[in-house]
Protein backbone atom coordinates (compact mmCIF):
# COMPACT_ATOMS: atom_id res chain seq x y z
CA UNK A 1 0.00 0.00 0.00
CA UNK A 2 1.69 3.55 -0.75
CA UNK A 3 1.77 6.22 1.76
CA UNK A 4 -0.63 9.00 2.11
CA UNK A 5 0.36 12.76 1.59
CA UNK A 6 -0.05 13.65 4.71
CA UNK A 7 2.62 10.85 5.66
CA UNK A 8 4.91 11.92 2.45
CA UNK A 9 5.12 15.16 3.94
CA UNK A 10 6.08 13.47 7.93
CA UNK A 11 8.97 11.91 6.75
CA UNK A 12 10.59 15.28 5.69
CA UNK A 13 10.05 17.04 8.90
CA UNK A 14 12.72 17.92 10.85
CA UNK A 15 13.11 17.32 14.68
CA UNK A 16 10.57 19.92 16.02
CA UNK A 17 7.98 18.55 13.47
CA UNK A 18 4.77 17.59 15.39
CA UNK A 19 2.83 14.16 13.96
CA UNK A 20 -0.27 14.77 11.56
CA UNK A 21 -3.71 14.34 12.97
CA UNK A 22 -3.78 11.16 12.27
CA UNK A 23 -0.53 9.29 13.31
CA UNK A 24 -1.34 7.91 16.30
CA UNK A 25 1.66 6.56 19.37
CA UNK A 26 2.45 3.13 19.27
CA UNK A 27 4.01 1.66 22.74
CA UNK A 28 5.37 3.28 25.36
CA UNK A 29 8.12 6.25 24.85
CA UNK A 30 11.75 4.74 25.06
CA UNK A 31 14.13 6.82 27.20
CA UNK A 32 17.92 5.66 26.39
CA UNK A 33 20.20 7.64 29.20
CA UNK A 34 23.36 9.33 28.60
CA UNK A 35 25.69 11.66 30.08
CA UNK A 36 24.33 14.78 30.08
CA UNK A 37 23.25 16.35 27.85
CA UNK A 38 22.89 12.98 25.49
CA UNK A 39 19.87 11.14 26.78
CA UNK A 40 17.41 11.08 24.38
CA UNK A 41 13.90 9.63 23.59
CA UNK A 42 12.25 7.72 21.18
CA UNK A 43 8.19 7.37 20.16
CA UNK A 44 6.64 4.89 17.65
CA UNK A 45 3.59 5.95 15.56
CA UNK A 46 0.87 4.58 12.95
CA UNK A 47 -0.49 6.22 10.23
CA UNK A 48 -4.04 5.62 11.15
CA UNK A 49 -5.08 5.94 7.14
CA UNK A 50 -2.25 4.18 5.24
CA UNK A 51 -1.02 2.44 8.18
CA UNK A 52 2.63 3.97 7.32
CA UNK A 53 4.86 3.24 10.81
CA UNK A 54 6.99 6.20 11.84
CA UNK A 55 9.78 6.22 14.63
CA UNK A 56 10.71 9.96 16.10
CA UNK A 57 13.63 10.61 17.74
CA UNK A 58 15.07 13.36 19.65
CA UNK A 59 19.12 11.89 19.37
CA UNK A 60 20.48 15.14 17.95
CA UNK A 61 22.66 12.77 15.11
CA UNK A 62 19.81 10.60 13.94
CA UNK A 63 17.29 11.24 11.88
CA UNK A 64 14.26 12.99 13.51
CA UNK A 65 11.54 11.03 11.63
CA UNK A 66 12.02 7.60 10.43
CA UNK A 67 8.98 6.21 8.13
CA UNK A 68 9.72 2.16 8.44
CA UNK A 69 8.56 -0.17 5.53
CA UNK A 70 7.97 -3.05 4.77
Amino acid sequence: MDICKQCEDQAKKTRNGKPHELLTKVDENRVFKGLKPRGFEEQDFQCLTCRAKFTHSTDKNGVAWTLWQG
